[in-house]
């Protein structure tokens, strides 16, 4: 491939970084040249780049001089293709590698928004703080992002209504119980939430916050079913993305979770399904960072279905290669963002049976093969598990998990919620908070020792 790259340098130019001796660390440059072009290269920049800074007076301006590095990057291209391809180059190349370069940072073409340059370096200290924060070792996330007919399904089996002052109340005790702080680093809110108050008048965001939970926001719209691909789906809200997360920014949360569900059948997942989603997650992040917030991106292969456990590994490592690699592709700042994904689990119906131990070696084999150093964190979902069962799995993955460099906690919704909405049962509509309350922070201690794994699982539980 690299017998071509001078065509490519041509429209490409200062991305290449020629002659790190001379001027590459000045600069900033990030990706240096193929041996041979820097090394033909090299000896011209060196004796130029003093020229063209005495031709501005000694100061050399950074503009004049990445210019003067373009021409010479072009020209000891055109100089090596020459050698090994015959005459490629033309003049329109040359002057675009010289205007490139004296503009600054790419913003277009190939290699554009490269680790967010796009970014101000305020922007980013900014995602990454806040990504810090998210992934504090010890802390999981409360997911509290339901939809009003979602949790509604949760409420009126119970005996209670679906009211927003219902939905209120019980979301509150979730923020608010006493100690919940130490053991939650943030909560994911759907946006009816981001406008509700607390009893004292306080906006949720702005009370999470006081009590060191970092607040999001579930940005995501409706689901839709890819036609011909028997029920594979993708999320839809990216049109409209970018002036929600300018009014949710506002309303004062710090980040948002994008999911993306994925099935495993006979005949899927399938490319489409897989590209279209990962693809979606990885503008959303985009869109995200842009706005000022950290992106929690979740691919979700449901856990529906009697595939076996090496089945699962295979196809989380091609979604999580592919969101990767669409990140990459896209620009993202990878150190900004955060992972929230499926435990890598056998089908429901899998006839075959797996020890904790077997399923958290997935899981970490999972991890090592694609996921980026950058990423700081992951935080599994519960999708469809018990707490004892989600613990002691997630449990036994912070034991195997060895010098990986991540965070590995708990992101979880119905495996902390569904027991505390059985104490409702009974009760002619009341919710007993104060009970449901004294639950939650046993189920938050349990999650919270597991994240570091520290938890004692009952024989049988996660296997």
């Amino acid at each position: 491939p690299w017998l071509r790259v001078p065509t490519c340098l041509k429209d490409m130019a200062f991305e290449s970084g020629v002659a790190f001796a001379a001027t590459g660390p000045a600069l900033g440059v990030q990706h240096a040249l193929h041996p041979p072009l820097a090394a033909a290269a090299a000896p011209a920049t060196t004796s130029a780049v003093p020229a063209a800074a005495a031709a501005v007076g000694g100061a050399a301006p950074a503009a004049a001089v990445a210019a003067t590095v373009a021409s010479l990057t072009w020209a000891a291209a055109s100089r090596h293709s020459r050698r090994r391809q015959g005459p490629r180059h033309s003049a329109r190349g040359r002057a675009a590698a010289v205007a490139m370069a004296a503009a600054g940072p790419r913003t277009t073409g190939n290699c554009s928004c490269h680790g967010g340059a796009h970014l101000s370096a305020e922007a980013k200290a900014e995602l990454v703080r806040v990504c810090e924060l998210i992934a504090t070792p010890g802390k999981g996330i409360t997911a509290c992002d339901e939809g009003a007919g979602t949790i509604g399904a949760r409420l009126e089996p119970v005996g209670v209504d679906n009211t927003e002052e219902n939905r209120r109340v019980y979301r509150q005790m979730l923020f608010e119980t006493p100690g919940a702080g130490d053991y939650l680093s943030a909560a994911i809110l759907d946006p009816e939430t981001l406008y509700q108050k607390d009893d004292d008048g306080v906006l949720f965001p702005e009370a999470l916050m006081a009590r060191g939970i970092v607040p999001g926001v579930k940005p995501h719209l409706k689901v839709y079913e890819l036609p011909g691909t028997d029920g594979e789906t993708v999320m839809q809200g990216l049109d409209s993305l970018a002036v929600r997360c300018r009014e949710y920014k506002a309303a004062g949360v710090k980040y948002a979770k994008w999911r993306s569900p994925i099935i495993i059948t006979e005949t899927a997942p399938s490319d489409l399904a897989i590209e279209a989603n990962m693809r979606d997650l990885a503008r959303y992040a985009l869109i995200c960072q842009d706005e000022g917030l950290v992106p929690i991106v979740e691919p979700d292969v449901v856990m529906k279905g009697d595939h076996d456990l090496e089945t699962a590994v295979a196809v989380n490592v091609k979604v999580q290669a592919t969101l990767y690699k669409a990140m990459l592709d896209h620009g993202v700042f990878m150190e900004g963002t955060i992972l929230k994904t499926n435990m890598v689990n056998p089908g429901l119906s899998c006839p075959k049976s797996y020890t904790v131990e077997e399923i958290a070696e997935a899981n970490i084999t999972t991890l090592r093969r694609v996921m980026p150093v950058a990423i700081p964190g992951v935080n599994f979902l519960s999708g469809g598990q018990n707490l004892e069962d989600a613990a002691a799995r997630l449990n036994a993955i912070n034991k195997a998990k060895g010098n990986s460099p991540w965070n590995l906690s708990f992101s979880w919704s119905a495996a902390l919620q569904m027991p505390l909405f059985e104490l409702c049962k009974g009760r002619g509509g009341e919710i007993p908070l104060e009970e449901m309350g004294a639950l939650y922070l046993k189920e938050l201690a349990i999650a919270a020792a597991a994240a570091r794994g520290e938890h004692t699982p009952k024989e049988g539980e996660g296997s």
